[in-house]
């Protein structure tokens, strides 16, 4: 993964796996051990999916650059889907805290989306790639 994609996929990770921690003290707190679980449970979902998303949207830049908006607007609707399917699939386990996974996985979902688009909009891109030429042409007129 080149650095700007790996800079890109921290400045959005970091953030989110610290409202994720929050997220589980403050269930843990609130509904106790099972609460904490479910809340880390929720964060390392939007983590695995947001991650392998953003990867997935990197390389179809690479390799496909006009399908990339369509790519990037298929790829969102589908992490919510998923991670609506996952809300649903667990709604009634006992393995954790149902209400607190669904609540970490709403928060790390908006924290990773905005810390996404703050990464975004601090990267210097460039739109357009500078030609590489063998020889650098003189200036100025020649005598």
């Amino acid at each position: 993964m080149p650095s700007n994609d790996a800079r890109n996929l921290a400045q959005a990770a970091v953030p989110t796996a610290a409202v994720g921690v929050l997220a589980a003290v403050v269930s843990g707190v609130v509904a106790g051990g099972k609460g904490a679980i479910g809340a880390l449970v929720g964060a390392v979902v939007v983590i695995l999916f947001m991650g392998i998303g953003l990867y997935v949207l990197q390389s179809t830049a690479k390799s496909l650059p006009h399908l990339f908006q369509a790519m990037g607007l298929m790829l969102y609707t589908a992490q919510l889907l998923l991670l609506f399917i996952f809300v649903a699939a667990f709604k009634n386990t006992t393995l954790f805290n149902p209400r607190s996974f669904a609540v970490t996985l709403v928060v790390c979902t908006l924290t990773w989306v905005a810390a996404q688009a703050r990464a975004h909009m601090n990267a210097k891109i460039l739109y357009v790639e500078p030609e590489k030429t063998e020889k650098t042409e003189k200036s100025g007129r020649a005598s």
